[in-house]
């Protein structure tokens, strides 16, 4: 079973980055899609964005222009850069991945590897 360990979380203040890391013990290419999700407090989880293992990627309408994702197969990593921060923003996200091509970013349904979240905190 590969662990995903998340890392790169913390306290920004709004308009600011973070850059978040996902870390696979093992070969990350065993994903057929990999991502992000986050959960805030009182909320449903939500997926923020994925990528394929043929590195098509999702976001959702929220972060848009603001999240980039890219995945470096030699280190086996997935990151998630996060410029121009909201508040709405904050949440403990979660690296998820699936080896089936159903797997839903939207929802993660279908996601059954996952770490074990990391905090991001926007306020100033």
């Amino acid at each position: 079973q590969v662990q995903l360990v998340e890392s790169g979380g913390g306290l920004v203040q709004p308009g600011g980055s973070l850059r978040l890391s996902c870390a696979a013990s093992g070969f990350i290419l065993i994903y057929e899609q990999i991502g992000w999700f986050r959960q805030a407090p009182g909320k449903e989880r939500e997926g923020v964005s994925c990528i394929s293992r043929g590195s098509g990627t999702f976001y959702a309408d929220s972060v848009k222009g603001r999240f980039t994702i890219s995945r470096d197969n030699a280190k086996n990593t997935v990151y998630l850069q996060m410029n121009s921060l909201k508040p709405e923003d904050t949440g403990v996200y979660y690296c998820a991945g699936t080896r089936s091509v159903f797997g839903d970013c939207k929802s993660g349904t279908g996601y059954d590897s996952w770490g074990q979240g990391t905090q991001v905190t926007v306020s100033s």
